[in-house]
């Protein structure tokens, strides 16, 4: 398969690594605005560079969008009418409206077009999906869910990112309705400044807590920091009535039990969250390009990231309005 790959930044160059290697991919082209970066990735993976304009014209097979969140609405577009299947980091765009034009255009054409959620490709997340479906949790009565980052992103990253909920929550948010098999009907959140002026100065927040409930009743809640010194900290708690699991709760988790003479989790915590989530990062890059060359259906559609979307406005919107927010009100 000959494989573009658009933006050569550090999502991208992951990307690559896993491209560069894959026995589907005998040719892989980069483009990114600065052709310098695209060629220092591309040499150690014996990939070639193109003008990233020109890659989509390249007669490709697949191509893989790892460009800021402000052009990949753009570029699904060309990919969709030029007859390339995309894969494209979340999130489809930084708006609603563009959102939805984007899922029309890809309904239109017919074009596969995954977004890129590896958290759906995590070993973790796949045992807890299948034993909340198959019932060996019970009735499901709570949720959890924390992401929390070691350090926080730069205020450039801050300035285009849409916001802690849009950015950061929206896998929290994606992988909740992927594991319940629900979906979410009302969100309450809250926000607080507790480091950089820059999050302020940005319209934004680095600590963040949700109330979340299901189209069953079940309460989900969630928490989040751009500021966590013990690591990376991912996890999912499910509470049911025959028992709880929880995602992320290995020997590499980011806590500390405060209990005398417990000294589990021995191991050093996640670093960051391509560390954590190397393995799946590299599962979804492989299922990307079964979708493309038709071996299967896309398992995250636009139209599911277009749900994980929503809940994220509406979590945006009950924390700028101190207010509960009903899913519907933006539908």
């Amino acid at each position: 398969m000959r494989v573009g790959l658009l933006g050569a930044g550090r999502i991208g160059a992951w990307h690559a690594r896993f491209l560069g290697g894959h026995p589907l991919v005998d040719d892989l082209l980069i483009g990114d605005a600065d052709r310098r970066r695209a060629e220092r990735l591309a040499g150690p993976l014996g990939a070639r560079v193109e003008r990233a304009g020109r890659v989509l014209g390249a007669g490709l097979d697949a191509v893989v969008i790892a460009t800021p969140t402000p052009t990949h609405a753009a570029l699904l577009v060309r990919a969709c009418d030029a007859g390339v299947p995309a894969f494209c980091e979340k999130p489809v765009a930084p708006d609603l409206r563009t959102t939805l034009e984007v899922r029309d255009r890809a309904a239109k054409t017919g074009v596969p077009v995954h977004i890129g959620f590896q958290r759906r490709f995590d070993a973790g997340y796949t045992a807890a999906r299948r034993a909340v479906l198959d019932g060996r949790l019970g009735d499901l009565h709570r949720v959890h869910l924390v992401t929390a980052d070691p350090a926080p992103p730069t205020a450039e990253y801050v300035r285009t990112s849409g916001g802690i909920f849009r950015d950061c929550h929206i896998h929290d948010f994606d992988i909740l309705r992927w594991v319940t098999g629900r979906e979410v009907e009302s969100v309450t959140a809250v926000g607080a400044n507790r480091g950089a002026a820059y999050f302020t100065a940005a319209g934004d927040v680095d600590t963040s807590a949700a109330i979340l409930v299901m189209d069953d009743g079940t309460v989900a809640t969630l928490q989040g920091s751009r500021y966590n010194g013990a690591g990376y900290d991912v996890r999912m708690e499910l509470a049911g009535s025959a028992g709880t699991w929880v995602v992320g709760l290995d020997e590499r988790a980011a806590v500390r039990s405060a209990e005398p003479g417990v000294d589990w989790p021995p191991g050093e915590a996640w670093a960051d969250f391509w560390e954590r989530f190397e393995p799946a990062y590299a599962s979804e890059i492989g299922t990307f390009l079964e979708v493309a060359r038709g071996a299967m259906t896309s398992p995250c559609t636009v139209d599911e990231a277009l749900a994980a979307f929503l809940i994220a406005e509406a979590a945006a919107l009950s924390q700028c309005e101190s207010r509960r927010v009903r899913l519907a009100e933006l539908r």
